[in-house]
C-alpha cells in the first residue's frame, strides 16, 4: 500500500481479506516490537479510535517506524493509560464511544499540560478546529489523510516536544515562565488561558517584529488562514485587556494592514 494513499475505513487493509491458509511472516523488527523489551529510546505513542481496522494499521505501521504504539477503541481509559505508562503523544479520535474525544482533551489537559495531542477527525470546519484546539489539541489531521502525512506530523510534535524550552521570556515590564507557566508585569501576576498564554508566547519570541494574522492562526492555533473568522482579533483583545491596564505603557500594538506586535519598551 502506498502510503500517499488516503486513509479512510475502506482503505485500511484488513488481514482478513488474506485467502484462507495465509499468512505474512513478521519482520526481525515486528517481532521485536512484540517483545516488552523493546528500545525504551523508542517514542511511545497511544492511538485512541473507535475504527478497529484505522487502529491496527496505524498501530503495524508506526511500529514499523520505530515507535511503541497502544490502541484503545474508547476513550474512557485513557486516563488510566496515562497514569499507568508515560507516553510521548496522544493520537486521538474526536467521535469516541462512551467518552468523546473533546471531554478526553479537557481531561487529559487538566493532568497532562504538555502532552502533545494529535486530534484525528472528519469535521473540517475552521470552528471546529478551533474548538478543538481550545481543548488542548496541538495539532488536526483531516480524515481521510495519507500516512505519510500522518508521519510527517507525529515527528513534527515529537521534535518540538524534545527541544530544550527556553524557561523564561522578558519583554519590557512583562515577564513570561514557561516551566511554571505564569506571567507578571511587574508587580502584577496576570492569569491567562491556555490559548492566551500560547498567543503571547509566540508575540513574545517575535518581539519587536510585527506579526500578521494568517501566521498567527497557523502558528498558533495550528490551522490554515480563514479571512472570514476573526478569532485572532477577539483573543488579542482578552490579551489586551490583560496585560496593558489603565496607567501602564501599552506593549501590544495594531500594527495597520499587517497584524500585531509586541514592544519591548
Amino acid at each position: 500500500m502506498s502510503s500517499n494513499i488516503p486513509l479512510g475505513i475502506e482503505n485500511v487493509p484488513s488481514l482478513d481479506d488474506l485467502p484462507p491458509g495465509a499468512s505474512i511472516a513478521p519482520t526481525t523488527q515486528e517481532r521485536l516490537l512484540c517483545d516488552p523489551a523493546a528500545p525504551s529510546s523508542w517514542p511511545r505513542i497511544l492511538i485512541v479510535d473507535d475504527d478497529v481496522s484505522l487502529g491496527k494499521f496505524l498501530s503495524r505501521e508506526l511500529k514499523r517506524k520505530n515507535f511503541i504504539v497502544e490502541v484503545r477503541n474508547d476513550g474512557e481509559s485513557v486516563s488510566s493509560d496515562l497514569t499507568s505508562s508515560a507516553y510521548d503523544l496522544l493520537i486521538l479520535d474526536l467521535n469516541l464511544p462512551r467518552m468523546d474525544g473533546m471531554s478526553v482533551m479537557r481531561q487529559v489537559r487538566s493532568s497532562y499540560p504538555l502532552l502533545p495531542i494529535l486530534v484525528l477527525t472528519a469535521r473540517n470546519r475552521t470552528q471546529d478546529m478551533v474548538a478543538g484546539l481550545e481543548q488542548g489539541a496541538d495539532d488536526f489531521l483531516i480524515k481521510p489523510f495519507s500516512l505519510l502525512e500522518l508521519t510527517a506530523r507525529v515527528k513534527a510534535l515529537l521534535r518540538r516536544k524534545s527541544t530544550p524550552a527556553v524557561h523564561s521570556s522578558k519583554a519590557g515590564s512583562l515577564i513570561m515562565n514557561r516551566e511554571e507557566h505564569w506571567v507578571m508585569r511587574g508587580e502584577r501576576r496576570i492569569d491567562l488561558t491556555s490559548r492566551e498564554f500560547s498567543l503571547l508566547e509566540y508575540l513574545m519570541n517575535n518581539v519587536g517584529k510585527a506579526v500578521s494574522r494568517k501566521t498567527l492562526m497557523q502558528e498558533v492555533w495550528n490551522i490554515p488562514f480563514d479571512p472570514t473568522t476573526n478569532i485572532v482579533d477577539v483573543y488579542m483583545k482578552y490579551l489586551r485587556d490583560k496585560i496593558d491596564t489603565d496607567g501602564e505603557p501599552k506593549l501590544i500594538r495594531t500594527v495597520r494592514g499587517i497584524g500585531y506586535a509586541l514592544s519591548n519598551d
